[in-house]
């Protein structure tokens, strides 16, 4: 019997998935770095995400959510709050607990550096890729959706 055709391609497509995971990861730190993102520490962007993404949260859940003790969720919030970032009001479902949400100068701020990075984006596919181009890649972002919606 004779594989090696499989295993051929197994190779191929063990090399396309670590280009892919390069190329990928290079991707996000590029856009990362049109942000500039300054002292938030990436537990505190994933919180704030997080947030935006769930909505209000206690620090507790908020620890669950993100994989981690609520003593280490603390300063994290203490730093969004001397940020302006989060503010707590009194849970209506708990009085004892405290329900954080984003500020309004949160949403500003996030909305602001999806702005940046969506026109380094554009400007950036605008100047490395002809139109042919852009339709090659917009083929390619139809066959990655697939790889990751359910």
């Amino acid at each position: 019997m004779n594989t090696a055709p499989d295993d051929h391609q197994a190779a191929l497509t063990s090399a396309l998935a670590q280009d892919l995971r390069a190329v990928l990861g290079k991707l996000k730190r590029r856009l990362r770095e049109q942000a500039r993102i300054g002292d938030l520490t990436p537990s505190q962007i994933s919180v704030l995400l997080r947030m935006e993404r769930d909505g209000p949260a206690t620090a507790s859940s908020l620890a669950r959510a993100e994989g981690m003790r609520p003593q280490s969720m603390a300063p994290i919030i203490a730093a969004l709050e001397g940020a302006g970032f989060v503010s707590g009001a009194p849970d209506p479902a708990d009085g004892r607990q405290t329900l954080l949400s984003l500020t309004e100068a949160c949403r500003t701020w996030v909305a602001a550096r999806r702005a940046v990075r969506q026109d380094w984006l554009v400007r950036t596919l605008q100047a490395r890729l002809s139109p042919d181009e852009q339709g090659e890649l917009a083929k390619a972002v139809e066959l990655l959706k697939r790889l990751v919606d359910d």
